[in-house]
């Protein structure tokens, strides 16, 4: 296979303004472009978008750091569920953001929390034990009830004795 690397990422959100202004806001993101309303009178939508065929979509993609092209859905549908998956969930998941120094961990949680409707849960963890021990992480929700999860890992852990495989880290990181 010759895919090597990611693309982007898509979520879909319930607000696309909100969601832009918190991703540029918050997390300092930056928009690169927006479209839509793109909608189609066949079954266009559901050929290849496998959503409802009278669907209306706005989208933007933005830039998230070095790595992150984040690209957010908004749509207009008929049959559209309105409740997010828990991580449990199939389908459910979470976006996981490097945090450069674990000693600013637990200052980018309290900036965070302080952003209108975002929910820590818990605190700040460090795993203890196992392949990525000395880890350190935490869970929020945006404003609208998606999953965030800051991480921050040590250069050297458990799991690099037993692979050659390496996680993704940021280019010159600090560690």
């Amino acid at each position: 296979m010759n895919a090597r690397t990611v693309h982007h990422v898509a979520y879909t959100v319930p607000d696309l303004e909100a969601a832009i202004a918190f991703f540029t806001d918050a997390l300092g993101a930056e928009l690169a472009y927006t479209t839509g309303p793109l909608s189609d009178r066949g079954d266009w939508m559901t050929r290849h978008l496998g959503v409802h065929p009278r669907a209306v979509v706005h989208l933007a993609m933005l830039r998230l750091g070095p790595t992150l092209n984040l690209e957010l859905f908004e749509y207009q549908v008929p049959d559209q569920r309105k409740a997010l998956p828990m991580n449990s969930d199939w389908g459910g998941h979470h976006l996981a953001l490097w945090v450069e120094d674990p000693a600013e961990l637990a200052s980018e949680v309290r900036r965070l929390a302080a952003y209108p409707g975002v929910r820590v849960l818990g605190g700040v963890d460090t795993v203890t034990s196992g392949p990525i021990k000395g880890t350190r992480w935490v869970y929020l929700t945006t404003p609208w009830g998606m999953q965030l999860e800051l991480v921050h890992a040590p250069a050297r852990q458990p799991f690099h004795e037993d692979t050659p495989v390496r996680l993704f880290e940021p280019e010159g990181s600090a560690r």
